[in-house]
């Protein structure tokens, strides 16, 4: 589709390719493999000589739509489709890293991908230091010559940092070394990365992308030159990590009502968030969106709007925390984010639970911490519901 196409028609049309039945929806290739014409085709299509479908661990019309669509809403030149958003960050880190190589990544990520960096990684001889999201100084001064990588979360998970893009993009080019941005928390909606310098952005496509809690999925997204050829995609084809036909299917038709969804999201989430501010039971509110979360002014600058997520801190610690989860009745009890339906989870003994104390204590994650996912209920219903437990 032509470049001229706004965010909203593209998430629409991208990607679709019509039958011999001329369909008007995506087509669902529900098949593992494919069937040449000759043995010089099946022989060019396995060299490369000749493009086309060979396997679907790696190649499939359906997975295509999805990579296609989601290059388009990310702006970027290529995109390889994987089986979640953990498998995106392997695929990533596998595909371009090597013994010896150095990771410098913030220390407010999700737990998995804190223990992927820590405890596997780590066994091949890659190493990671982390450094505070928001220092600019931190991240420069961790760079060593082995540095090959930077990778972030913006805005973090839970605590919803807002790291500078831009500025860590002239860090990253300095050292040699690529910009990776987990852009789940956004999404294209709301952010595009590599506008602002990134090299790569990942998704859970689990998340926003599909919008409905229904399936797994993941991306890796960058230019054609390191997306492809760079050893993202040579290790997807080999290793396998691949995202199903169908989980594809699901997700390129929840992608068709992505901007809108993310307009809602976010103004629940701030309505939410100014509401959480006045209850005399919560210490602390982190949320984009607010003139008190501490980047407010850059996440202006490089956000449309301050997102779904809103994290806040109780006064009594763990007890008042879980007696908030405790005590919801609409709000879902579960890790997820990015559902229609609002989520709320306590990340200290969840998301973030596996990581040590020192690294959640250095994160930030304190036993009174809770995150909300805002979804597409009425406010009301979101503010009374969470107000059960606040108000005992």
């Amino acid at each position: 589709m032509s470049d001229d196409f706004e965010l909203e028609t593209l998430a629409l049309h991208t990607g679709i390719h019509r039958s011999q039945f001329n369909e008007h929806s995506e087509a669902l290739f529900l098949t593992s493999s494919f069937v040449f014409d000759s043995a010089a085709q099946a022989a060019a299509r396995f060299s490369d000589a000749e493009p086309g479908n060979i396997y679907s661990r790696f190649t499939n019309p359906t997975v295509t739509a999805f990579q296609e669509r989601l290059a388009a809403l990310e702006g970027a030149e290529a995109c390889v489709a994987t089986s979640s958003g953990m498998s995106a960050i392997l695929a990533c880190t596998m595909g371009l890293l090597r013994a010896g190589d150095h990771i410098v990544a913030s220390r407010s990520l999700f737990g998995a991908t804190v223990s992927l960096f820590n405890n596997i990684l780590k066994r091949f001889n890659i190493e990671t230091t982390f450094v505070h999201a928001t220092e600019v100084s931190a991240w420069e001064a961790a760079v060593r010559p082995a540095t090959r990588l930077l990778f972030m979360e913006t805005p973090s998970n839970p605590l919803t940092e807002i790291s500078d893009i831009a500025a860590l993009a002239a860090v990253a080019k300095k050292a040699g070394a690529w910009l990776a941005v987990d852009n789940c928390f956004c999404s294209p909606a709301l952010q595009r990365p590599l506008e602002l310098g990134a090299d790569l952005v990942i998704h859970s496509a689990t998340k926003y992308l599909e919008g409905q809690g229904r399936v797994l999925g993941g991306a890796v997204l960058g230019k054609r030159d390191l997306v492809m050829d760079g050893g993202i995609f040579g290790f997807l084809r080999t290793a396998g990590p691949s995202l199903s036909p169908f989980n594809a299917w699901v997700i390129l038709k929840g992608m068709e009502t992505l901007n809108l969804r993310m307009e809602r999201h976010s103004e629940n989430a701030l309505e939410i968030a100014r509401w959480l501010e006045a209850q005399p039971d919560v210490a602390r509110v982190h949320y984009p969106g607010l003139p008190s979360h501490p980047q407010h002014a850059l996440a202006s600058r490089q956000q449309k709007t301050g997102g779904g997520i809103v994290s806040f801190e109780l006064k009594k610690g763990r007890e008042a925390a879980w007696r908030v989860v405790d005590s919801v009745r609409m709000i879902s009890i579960t890790a997820n984010l990015g559902d229609a339906k609002s989520t709320l989870t306590h990340p200290a003994t969840t998301t973030h639970g596996r990581i040590s104390q020192e690294s959640r204590d250095a994160a930030g994650i304190t036993e009174g911490l809770l995150r909300i996912a805002v979804g597409l209920e009425a406010v009301k219903d979101i503010k009374a519901d969470l107000a059960r437990g606040l108000t005992r």
